[in-house]
């Protein structure tokens, strides 16, 4: 089930608000559990099984490593829940791959049926080791109710498409919330943002983008080229963006507090800012669990933080998908981070800002070309169309007509990837909050506008086909 479908919206989302809002609090957990394990069965029952497994495991290992006395014994227990975890999601997820790599060295090649990837197991997986990798650090106390473990990794707002909640934000919320008139409203409008940004934006875009990467290299101009660049550039961001703004909208609705995932990445000034406003939850988990455990950038030589930052970029590229292109692209912004912590930030602040921007821009939008192309040939090939190192021509009537036909949405895209729409965001919601002051007027036109917006998604809803969000296949 996804968030941008009938179903959820008039049926699974007013039960389970009904549901949830009349049951006594005691209950309300239980329910939000419920509800949550029924959603992600709708999409893959048979991997509910799989999912509480995984939590049960953690659950159980939590709980010995925080009575466990001895540090020798807590330091292997934490490694046999990292290589638990890791197994679990090796299996499904990267087997096939080395399978692949290794089938290229033999002669009698090994058989391998390719297993399907279970939706968010990327992301509980994440979540799951953050939690006991926090019991073993004693930041927070293990976890002794089982089911509201479960319903921390579970939560059906974040669940397969993050963003990655640390144990530590909400374990105090889900043992006491409270839900307020404002947090309804804010939560509310919040998700209908966030659905407005998946179907108005993502989706169009998205269209652009899968029909300029399945032309071929020979079929490419360099006009068409850095459109579909362009498209796909704003696709995931508001593809993954709007997940993330329905999540936190969700979630606030019910009385959860998440941090925010997103912070307009594409008016960065840097690599460096770029990765700081962009899926943060997967950045500072990284960060937290893998950079700083190497040693971050206290080390002794400083080769060991250019070797540190490598290794931490590799891996989140490679957490992104099996596939070399997905490495890739993780080592590149390795690279050019390395680069910028060497010299190049201290050669970018003596440039004006908007050749900084110009800058990121262009880096963000060649990394893409890897994170989409199937293969390094396609995407050397694309971004050589793009530059005009090949034969191609300039435009063609094709690049024309997709430019036409898709103006205004490439207009809108871009002007809602700015924080233009922030300003009245925050001075909307400071006026939500000072309930004393507040203008009801105000309040009846926006709940008019949002109402509005809703209905006009939800015609697009009913002609449109799935589409789900990219972030479901990692």
């Amino acid at each position: 089930m996804v968030f941008s479908s009938l179903i959820f919206l008039y049926v699974f989302l007013p039960l389970v608000l009904i549901v949830y809002f009349i049951s006594p609090k005691m209950l309300r957990n239980t329910i939000l559990l419920l509800a949550s394990l029924f959603f992600y069965a709708w999409g893959e029952p048979k991997y509910v099984l799989l999912m509480m497994i995984s939590i049960l495991l953690n659950y159980i290992l939590g709980i010995v490593i925080e009575k466990t006395v001895s540090q020798s014994k807590r330091k292997a227990l934490l490694w046999l829940v990292i290589v638990s975890n890791l197994a679990i999601l090796g299996y499904y997820k990267y087997a096939g791959f080395f399978v692949d790599i290794i089938n290229n060295y033999l002669e009698q090649p090994i058989e391998w049926e390719a297993v399907p990837l279970p939706i968010g197991i990327s992301f509980y997986t994440f979540q799951a080791l953050s939690y006991v990798i926090d019991v073993y650090r004693k930041d927070v106390k293990a976890q002794r109710n089982f089911l509201d473990l479960s319903l921390f990794i579970t939560l059906f707002p974040q669940l397969v498409a993050g963003p990655i909640v640390r144990y530590q934000t909400v374990a105090e919320q889900i043992k006491k919330r409270f839900s307020t008139a404002e947090d309804w409203m804010i939560g509310t409008r919040r998700f209908v943002q966030g659905l407005a940004k998946k179907v108005l934006i993502a989706n169009p875009m998205g269209e652009v983008a899968d029909h300029v990467f399945s032309l071929s290299g020979g079929d490419l101009t360099t006009g068409t080229a850095w459109i579909g660049i362009l498209a796909y550039s704003l696709q995931i961001y508001f593809d993954f963006s709007g997940y993330s703004d329905m999540a936190i909208g969700l979630a606030r609705i019910f009385g959860f507090h998440f941090e925010e995932n997103f912070n307009y990445p594409y008016i960065a000034q840097s690599v460096t800012d770029f990765w700081r406003r962009w899926h943060i939850s997967l950045s500072s988990w990284f960060r937290d669990y893998v950079y700083f455990p190497l040693g971050g950038s206290r080390v002794s030589h400083e080769w060991k933080l250019y070797r540190n930052l490598l290794i931490v970029w590799t891996l989140t590229g490679f957490w992104h998908g099996a596939s070399w292109t997905f490495m890739a692209w993780g080592f590149y912004y390795g690279i050019l981070i390395c680069l910028e912590k060497w010299v190049l930030l201290k050669w970018l602040e003596r440039i004006p800002r908007f050749l900084r921007h110009v800058y990121i821009l262009i880096i963000v939008m060649i990394g893409w070309v890897f994170f989409r192309a199937n293969d390094f040939t396609y995407a050397f090939e694309f971004i050589k169309t793009m530059f005009g190192l090949s034969d191609a021509a300039l435009y063609n009537y094709e690049t024309i007509l997709l430019a036409k036909d898709y103006a205004v949405y490439f207009v809108v895209a871009i002007i809602f990837a700015m924080p233009i729409y922030r300003l009245y965001q925050t001075w909307s919601e400071q006026k939500a909050t000072a309930s004393l002051s507040f203008d009801w007027s105000l309040r009846l036109v926006q709940t008019i506008y949002y109402g509005a917006l809703l209905l006009f998604i939800t015609m697009f809803l009913v002609n449109a086909t799935h589409n789900p969000f990219i972030y479901f296949r990692f």
